[in-house]
Parts: C-alpha cells; structure tokens; sequence
C-alpha cells in the first residue's frame, strides 16, 4: 500500500471498532494513530455480550486476558414469555461455547471492554490524541490528507491511509459515502440492577445469575444478563419516538410503564423499581459506501450500524478491524486490499442483519406466529437451536481474509 510501514495509519475513533483497527494493524507491524474527538474518555452504554466469533479474535489480539475478573461467561441464552414466564427455548453456552465454536461467549460492561482495549494499545506503545477531529480528507499521489480540527484550528496531516471509526453519526461517512444515519423507529431502555436490591431479588427466580435471559413480547423484548460483580444488565427494545442525536437520556416511570404494561407482575415492577435511559436506536442505509479512491475506508457503526437483535454490532466492529489489518498485510496494492474487505464484509454484515431480523420476528411474535415459533423451538431442541448459530460464532474473520 501506498506509504511506509513506518508512517501511520490515521484512524479517526476511539471507539470499539477504532481501538481493535489500531491493535490488529500494530500487531501486524503497522504505525497508527488514533484521534478522539471527546476530550476523555467516558463510558457509553452499560453491557455488552461477546460471542465467540468476537472472543477468538479478541484472544488473539491479546486482548481477552484483560477481560478476566471484568466478564461473565453466561451457562446458556434463555428464552422466556415475558407475559406467562414461560420457558420457551433455551441455548446452551458456557463450556458447550467453547467445544461447539472453540472460543467463550462471555458478558461485560461496555466499558470494561474499553478499558481492555485502551491497556492493550497502551502496550503496544499506540498513541491517542484527544480533543480532535478529522473533518476532511483529500486523496494524494501516495496517500491522503487529513484535515483535522485541534481546538478550532485545522491542521493537515498526511497519511496511507485514513480509516473511519466515528461511529453511527460519523463525521466522515457524509464526505466518502452516502448520507447520514436515520432513526430506525426502535428505542432501547436501559438499566443496571445492583446485586443486593430489591428489584434484583424479584427478579432473581426468572432470570438467574448464570445466563442471558430473553423475554419475549408482540410489543418489545426485555434482554438481562449478569455483569461482573454481580449486577444485572437489562435492556427493553421497543418502537420508540424521535430524539436528538444524543447517546441517551433518563426515561420516565411512566413510560416504562407503557413499554412493559402487558408483561409479568415481575417484568412490570421494574417500570418503578428501576431508573432507565433511553437510547434511540440508528441505522446506516445498507447500501453506504465504505470506501474512497485514495485511501479511505469506513469502518464498525459509521460503516453499517444495525439493530442488535443479533447482539452482534461490537463483534462486527471487531471482525472489521481484524479483517482491515489481515488483508492490508496480505496485498501490498491498496486498492486490492480494500476490495477484497468489502466482497468479504458486505455479505457477511447482510447476513447478520438478516439473522437480527429474524431474532426480532421471534421475540415479538404474536398469535399464530408467536404458537408457530413455540412448536419450532420444541421440534429443533437446545442442540440444533445452538446448530443454527454455527454460522454466525464459528466465523473465523482473520483466517478467512487470509485465504483471500
């Protein structure tokens, strides 16, 4: 590619998808840089699962050791009716995770991620400005230059290449790509349940401490899961209004009250008991371009922000980067490389999305739809429900662009 090995790859974010970019491509020996447009880093949103297609890589970029005493390796993923309680399918993970896909599912905190990430670059000595932004770029002979904002004042900088990793309301996606994000119509309301409260304890018969538990309703689905330490992770998604672009803001009891107003005594507790946030859930159109002549690429949320009824939109990010760093390494011609990320990513992120959907369809099923999905579940059993996923968790996303 364009450049030396020793003149930095510029990518703009310090996000999930940014800070994995940087590790793999320094674990290939790649100089990066990273620029933050936030002054510190503050931790955004509250859990995050991580199936096995994003731990094995995660392992490999040594990050995952990090994640020790940080993470929680549920037993299985549950699914429950959120109105009757009833037990309707359940996947086995765990040990049986790591015999079926050779890696861990594990649970955590957003930002304990972050900060495994962020002690990972530190390591390999990867430097983070803070307080900037990447506002243009421009393609050169043998590069592209970045316009970057430090404070009010652009400067300009040169570089083989630019990688985009601002998240769903990217900055740069609008000057290398097509059009901004749009509102998807859903909204996820999040809380933390402490390990000793009440609400916890109320809770603690139907959606116990060793798995992730999926309540299924025609109107939203209820997600909980544990986080280290003992508290619960729990996000409702559901249709929701149009807000600002904010990551998230306090929601009233009284509108958690209509989201969860046809759920469980239990489920419904949770309306008063608890204090949510809501977060307006965006999407990328499907058909954005990810790449620019010259040496820029989108990456994670700015490229391909979906919905996470697959729970799968930190390990795409993760999958990404690996990819990125993997087949930069593979093709010394630029334009080769990034061609062959987007005939690998592309049908690939389809795919995921396509499985999402089809999450959504079953957790929010009614009727003869909802009594259809109850007869599948029982005809396939825990083993060919886990079967159907091997596609997903048993990706391999380094090995595959290095067969490219």
């Amino acid at each position: 590619m364009a450049g030396t090995r020793a003149e930095p790859i510029v990518i703009a974010g310090a996000g999930i998808a940014g800070l994995a970019a940087a590790i793999a491509l320094a674990r290939k020996g790649r100089a990066v840089r990273i620029l933050e447009r936030a002054e510190e880093f503050q931790p955004i949103g509250a859990g995050i699962q991580l199936s096995p297609n994003a731990t094995r890589l995660l392992d490999r970029l040594g990050v995952l050791p990090r994640l020790e005493g940080r993470s929680a390796e549920p037993q299985c993923v549950a699914m429950r009716d959120a109105r009757s309680l009833r037990a309707l399918a359940a996947i086995p993970l765990g040990l049986a995770a790591r015999k079926r896909w050779g890696a861990p599912y594990l649970v955590a905190a957003r930002a304990a991620l972050q900060d495994a990430l962020l002690e990972t670059a530190a390591a390999l000595s990867i430097p983070i400005e803070t307080g900037v932004t990447a506002t243009d770029f421009a393609p050169e002979s043998d590069g592209i230059a970045v316009t970057i904002d430090r404070g009010g004042v652009d400067e300009q900088s040169h570089a083989p290449l630019l990688i985009g990793a601002d998240g769903v309301w990217s900055t740069l996606r609008s000057l290398g790509a097509e059009g901004a994000s749009r509102f998807s119509g859903q909204t996820a309301w999040r809380t933390l349940l402490a390990h000793d409260s009440a609400a916890r304890a109320a809770l603690a018969h139907v959606a116990p401490t060793d798995r992730v538990t999926a309540f299924a309703h025609p109107r939203f689905h209820l997600i909980v899961y544990p986080l280290a330490g003992g508290d619960m992770n729990l996000v409702a998604i559901a249709r929701g209004r149009p807000m600002p672009e904010v990551w998230s803001r306090n929601a009233s009891a009284e509108r958690m009250s209509e989201v969860l107003a046809e759920a469980s005594a239990e489920i419904r507790a949770l309306a008063r008991d608890c204090t949510w946030t809501a977060w307006p859930l965006h999407i990328t159109s499907p058909n954005c371009g990810w790449t620019h002549p010259g040496g820029f690429i989108l990456i994670g949320d700015a490229a391909h922000a979906i919905l996470p009824f697959a729970a799968q939109g930190a390990a795409m990010a993760i999958e990404d980067a690996v990819t990125l760093a993997a087949l930069l390494d593979r093709h010394e011609d630029l334009a080769t490389a990034l061609a062959a990320y987007d005939r690998l990513r592309r049908p690939r992120i389809r795919r995921v999305a396509a499985r999402g959907e089809l999450n959504r369809l079953a957790w929010h099923a009614r009727g003869p739809v909802a009594l259809a999905r109850d007869v599948v579940f029982r005809m396939k059993g825990d083993d060919k429900l886990a079967a159907d996923l091997d596609w997903l968790y048993g990706y391999d996303a380094e090995r595959i662009a290095n067969s490219e």
